[in-house]
């Protein structure tokens, strides 16, 4: 009896680390090889809000040049130059920020499929700004 009951105690164990362990496996992080690949030229329209300036509408075109697994670099243009940034794929590969050294601000952004990201720019402070822009992937 007593082999029977030790038998018993292993296999159900056994079976517990087992579903452990495929359940795991099913909720783990994406792969790597999952991580979208956002370089090229990406446009829509931005459509922002600022005390100073109001409510506003462009066309944007936003470029990003390099990628190195979840981190990539890219610039836009806008009227008062370029504005050259670098940021990051988060590891549900869905979400993404960038900032550029020269702003103080973040953008934060969704990836909605191999076409079509959102980006949408956050500032605080006596110049806060508020913003998205619907971007759509150029053809090359």
């Amino acid at each position: 009896m007593q082999n029977l009951t030790k038998t018993l105690i292993f296999s159900s164990r056994t079976v517990l680390c087992a579903t452990i362990l495929a359940c795991g496996a099913a909720f783990s992080a994406p792969q790597t090889d999952d991580v979208p690949n956002l370089v090229g030229t990406w446009a829509g329209e931005n459509n922002t809000y600022s005390e100073q300036r109001g409510y506003a509408s462009w066309a944007k075109t936003v470029e990003i040049v390099e990628q190195n697994g979840r981190i990539f670099k890219g610039q836009f243009s806008f009227s008062g130059g370029t504005k050259h940034f670098f940021g990051v794929i988060y590891p549900d590969n869905t979400t993404l920020s960038w900032v550029a050294a020269d702003s103080k601000g973040y953008n934060h952004g969704h990836i909605f499929g191999k076409d079509r990201i959102s980006a949408c720019y956050v500032e605080t402070g006596a110049d806060a700004t508020v913003g998205c822009a619907d971007l759509v992937k150029k053809k090359s």
